[in-house]
């Protein structure tokens, strides 16, 4: 693809913003960015770009006429693709690509493509893992850490990348083809964005769009969503369970991960492994599943998996207080996220949710909160919305704060329970990120009096 003095418009000025407009420069495009924020809110980003002087800002608002007029559009993953101006430039001819899109044209390594409602970061940051340990030189990124765009303007040279890619990452793709594609679940999110449930899995299908019979697609078959991609795909497909024994695929069984395929047959017991819960059997496969699809070797990988520890804000064990252990779950920003993290435990619980409304059902939580959930604890925006569906299930307050929120639990949840925070809901109402909303919980939990344990 040549760049040079081609106009270029960037929409969105955040982490991707920049780094695709830097790229951009670099290459000697005559590059725009716009931002429906102002500059004194995109201050840091316009920070980074400051050594870019050829770089045309228009902040505040979008300028029709420059989308018309570009020959390019590149969309940061934040923005909607169906926004007017987008519209008015593709009816215009102008291509409209996501950054993945673009990066994917000047990446010339195999990439392993990581997608699905949950355990995307878990699964990827994993798979990464497994590659460094097995001595192959990876690029870990996407939808977090590194834009993909950064492997290619670091100039750095590696074997192979894994990448964690989001739905709103996929709706700008046109030739975007991962040497292996991973679909982990589909449960509803981002309907505050998406007009339908089924908008939001076409999206997400599209991983395997130009995938060929030289590539693989792993699917986990316990996701009826999933599932039926199975005999429509033109990847090799790979299946997945943790519930059944397959004959071809990878599969877990009485504390034993089992793959399968093509002939090879490796075997990994569970019962040394730091990451708990059921969903996390669910990333592991997956993450095994691309490693040994893409060359690594079983002992290395399962050494790999041994040491890697959960990450911050995903069931994350803060403490043990008064023979009650605190989780941070921050990072469960919708329903599905929530229903894997109560499963992993048999009761006792005092679940603290809520947040920013993202528009789809409680529902799906009535029987876990009805037999798993002593204590239901409400915060945010959603509050209201989640105790007309789930608040006669179960022992249910509100409160206006996460600090009373966690003050409360203290309060009510008896010794040997557990307190866990899995919101349910996006962090956009009371803060910046699920980080600060996870640290927050965190640093509250610490000055907790009591006796730890």
């Amino acid at each position: 693809m040549e760049l040079k003095d081609k106009k270029i418009l960037v929409v969105g000025l955040a982490r991707t913003g920049v780094a695709v407009a830097r790229f951009l420069a670099e290459q000697g495009a005559l590059v725009t960015v716009t931002d429906m924020k102002g500059s004194a809110l995109l201050g840091p980003y316009l920070q980074k770009l400051a050594d870019m002087e050829k770089i045309v800002y228009e902040l505040g608002y979008h300028e029709e006429a420059t989308f018309i007029g570009a020959d390019m559009v590149v969309m940061s993953p934040g923005v909607p693709m169906e926004i007017p101006p987008v519209r008015l430039a593709r009816e215009a001819g102008c291509p409209v690509l996501s950054e993945i899109e673009l990066a994917s044209i000047f990446i010339d390594v195999p990439v392993a493509a990581i997608t699905g409602t949950n355990g995307k970061t878990t699964t990827t940051t994993l798979a990464g893992e497994i590659f460094k340990s097995c001595g192959f030189k990876t690029f870990v990124g996407g939808n977090i850490g590194k834009p993909l765009i950064d492997l290619v303007t670091s100039g750095e040279r590696v074997d192979l990348a894994v990448a964690e890619i989001s739905s709103f990452q996929l709706e700008g793709i046109s030739s975007f083809c991962p040497k292996v594609a991973v679909l982990l679940n589909l449960t509803e999110d981002h309907l505050d964005r998406y007009e339908s449930f089924q908008e939001y899995i076409n999206a997400k299908a599209r991983i395997f769009e130009n995938q060929t019979t030289e590539d693989f697609a792993v699917l986990n078959m316990d996701d009826p969503l999933v599932a039926t991609y199975a005999a429509s795909l033109k990847a090799r497909v790979v299946p997945m369970s943790r519930l059944r024994e397959l004959d071809q695929g990878i599969f877990h069984r009485d504390g034993c991960i089992t793959f399968i395929s093509e002939g090879r047959t490796e075997r990994f017991p569970t019962d040394a492994y730091k990451l708990r819960g059921v969903h996390n059997i669910e990333n592991i496969m997956a993450a095994l599943a691309v490693a040994l699809l893409m060359g690594c070797d079983a002992g290395k990988a399962a050494g790999a998996v041994e040491r890697f520890s959960a990450l911050r804000h995903r069931m994350e064990l803060v403490r043990v207080l008064n023979d009650v252990a605190y989780y941070n779950d921050s990072k469960g920003t919708n329903v599905g996220s929530v229903v894997k993290s109560l499963e992993s435990f048999a009761g006792k619980v005092t679940l603290i949710a809520g947040g920013k409304d993202k528009g789809g059902e409680y529902a799906p939580l009535a029987d876990l909160v009805k037999n798993r959930v002593s204590h239901l604890i409400l915060l945010g925006e959603a509050r209201q919305r989640i105790y007309s569906a789930l608040g006669n299930l179960t022992e249910t307050c509100m409160v206006g704060s996460l600090e009373e929120a966690v003050a409360r639990a203290g309060e009510v949840t008896e010794p040997g329970g557990v307190v866990l925070f899995s919101p349910a809901c996006s962090s956009f109402d009371m803060f910046r990120n699920y980080e600060e909303r996870g640290d927050l919980f965190a640093t509250l939990v610490d000055a907790l009096p009591g006796s730890v344990q």
